[in-house]
């Protein structure tokens, strides 16, 4: 499962407040192999126990989660690690999910449950993805739009064949590896 883990591609967590919710993105994260995610808690304090690994069953023991304290830092962070930022969004300068190549670096933004992604990282952001609605609602949930988006990744990367080598140094694999038995 290390081997197959995808440096390149993580979430950021933009105030979410539901811990039900940061705990479904995460077990996505892992599902479809991300290594790290990544979570903005600028308007409300963290979800408590949302990011907690004491649990065999919780996703956090699995996927690396960094904290930050504003867009700002989170995006220039991930900007100097090589990642293009997009976010989720409903406004009109949004792209299907379906039209991104999601196979390079890239750090998928999804918003807070009411508000969505905040103004700043719209501003910020490299693009806006759109997932396609043909019924009544405008938005899914906030994890299942990120479980959808994730899918699509991984979708793309099956096919450019990025899970098939290992895309983690060897030393690094192992201490990761280590950390794992640990848990």
């Amino acid at each position: 499962m290390l081997s197959r883990r995808q440096p390149d591609l993580t979430v950021v967590l933009e105030n979410i407040h539901d811990p039900h919710n940061v705990s479904a993105i995460l077990r996505s994260c892992d599902a479809v192999g991300v290594l790290r995610a990544h979570a903005v808690y600028s308007l409300e304090a963290p979800p408590p126990g949302a990011f907690a690994r004491q649990t065999s069953a919780s996703a956090a023991k699995w996927v690396e989660v960094e904290r930050h304290d504003s867009v700002a830092s989170c995006f220039a962070k991930l900007r100097g690690e090589g990642f293009r930022m997009l976010v989720t969004s409903l406004g009109s300068g949004s792209r299907s999910l379906y039209a991104w190549d999601l196979t390079g670096p890239t750090a998928l933004v999804l918003g807070n449950e009411m508000r969505g992604v905040s103004d700043e990282a719209s501003e910020l952001a490299d693009g806006a993805i759109a997932i396609p609605m043909l019924g009544m609602v405008q938005s899914l949930n906030v994890s299942v739009a990120g479980a959808v988006c994730l899918y699509e990744a991984l979708r793309q990367r099956l096919a450019a064949g990025t899970y098939e080598t290992a895309r983690i140094s060897d030393n690094r694999l192992r201490a990761l590896e280590e950390d794992w038995l640990r848990r």
